[in-house]
């Protein structure tokens, strides 16, 4: 028998159990989700509500492999394994080093760039400071686990495993899924590798239950097929209820997909984006998303959150930089919301130039300024700008600033004459987003 659509699935979306289950839920863990935001779609919420006020739930979340960090997407679901872990559950981080080499097509628009083995394994490495910040890693009731997918991936023999569970995907279900289809309505190829995809990491669920007795996957709204997957793989496998659990995809207020930026992704390492960009983004929230944002991103209660979110007009600011700190202490710590902050004040309150360490910084040498580097070159250099053709349209409209002054000239090279303190000049795109320039 293939998969069929026989689990019992709850979308809060669309019913009234939404508002009901708020005060009626037994366990800390889903008061928790329910409260911060972090529920889409279930599988029988009842039984894994009382299954989890029972005991301690072992629960995964896989994340993908193909960059060399995680970027602020990825921070929905590190919370929500940090919650399972304060309330008292057992987090799985599982990486993706067996199926990043296929590919997941769930919202993808087309086939993504495939990695070596070795590139794979380098990513992997990078990411374990950031759970560490988040999750306790050891060997109590407790404490998280990383595992990577691979160990049972690579040695699976192929033809073996198509005998034994490929028949229970059916084609024509799969082919409903949203990702497929999305691909498939455009007219966009999908490849058979990345149609395996969905089969493999259903049997990841599968080794999990087996070897760790994990009951629960957690995931975005855009894994919802493949979850369910899992969850029916494992109870025709072994004849155990397992659940599943989605997260909404988070939009800003103004319908842009969270985390997205005109200069790319945000991202939680400060080698691929510095402390101070990271506090700049938070603190320029829309209002419309603070409250929403301080639910699913910190720790503060929710009767603190709802005072936060009721602030208006220039009052909000402050519940701002309250959000700002609030997820940067948590991504790098306390030492980097005190650089930010301090940055921040030199450059919007007091309008010092003394205390700006935390901003991003591009070294330039004697001998380049032979090459004669212009205004525009490093516009785009130190990023803030996202190609030469933005750094020209910024000049144009006059939001390209050098040392605080506005530029106007396309054609400006910068000389060794515009480090007023013979070491450094600060580079603007617009009030809010800056640069050093450092000559060593």
């Amino acid at each position: 028998m293939a998969l069929t659509d026989n689990v019992m699935l709850v979308d809060f979306r669309t019913t009234t159990r939404y508002i009901e289950a708020m005060s009626t839920f037994k366990s800390d863990f889903l008061n928790h989700a329910f409260a911060r935001g972090f529920v889409h779609q279930g599988t029988d919420l009842e039984a894994l509500d009382s299954l989890m006020a029972q005991q301690s739930v072992v629960a995964y979340i896989g994340f993908d492999a193909s960059a060399d960090s995680l970027h602020v997407g990825s921070l929905v679901q590190i919370m929500r394994l940090r919650w399972l872990q304060k309330t008292g559950h057992k987090p799985i981080v599982l990486m993706g080093g067996g199926t990043t080499r296929i590919g997941d097509p769930s919202d993808k628009d087309s086939m993504r760039r495939l990695l070596s083995t070795d590139a794979i394994k380098q990513n992997i490495a990078k990411f374990r400071p950031i759970f560490e910040r988040f999750l306790t890693f050891g060997k109590g009731a407790t404490d998280a686990i990383l595992l990577d997918n691979s160990e049972w991936l690579d040695p699976l023999n192929y033809l073996d495993f198509l005998q034994d569970y490929g028949r229970h995907f059916s084609i024509n279900r799969m082919l409903t899924f949203e990702g497929v289809k999305r691909r498939l309505d455009r007219e966009q190829s999908l490849s058979f590798l990345e149609f395996n995809y969905m089969i493999l990491q259903a049997y990841d669920f599968l080794e999990l239950y087996r070897k760790y007795g994990c009951r629960l996957q957690l995931g975005g709204s855009d894994q919802w097929g493949n979850i369910i997957n899992g969850v029916e793989l494992v109870r025709r496998i072994e004849g155990c209820e397992v659940f599943g659990l989605t997260a909404p995809l988070i939009t800003t207020a103004d319908g842009g997909k969270m985390g997205k930026t005109a200069q790319g992704a945000v991202w939680l390492t400060k080698d691929k984006l510095p402390t101070f960009e990271f506090w700049q983004f938070w603190r320029n929230t829309q209002d419309a998303d603070v409250g929403k944002f301080l639910r699913l991103f910190t720790e503060l209660p929710i009767a603190e959150i709802e005072k936060l979110e009721r602030l208006e007009g220039a009052e909000i600011n402050e519940a701002k930089k309250i959000l700002a700190d609030e997820v940067t202490r948590l991504v790098h710590g306390q030492e980097a919301v005190d650089a930010a902050r301090a940055t921040a004040e030199s450059l919007f309150e007091t309008h010092s130039s003394t205390n700006l360490e935390a901003l991003p910084v591009i070294e330039i040498k004697q001998s380049d300024f032979d090459q004669n580097p212009s205004f525009i070159e490093l516009l785009h250099k130190s990023g803030l700008a996202g190609s030469k053709g933005d750094a020209r349209r910024l000049i144009r409209g006059q939001g390209a600033r050098l040392n605080d002054q506005v530029v106007q000239d396309e054609a400006y090279v910068i000389t060794p004459n515009d480090f007023a303190d013979g070491k450094t000049c600060k580079l603007s795109a617009g009030k809010k987003r800056h640069a050093l320039l450092k000559l060593v």
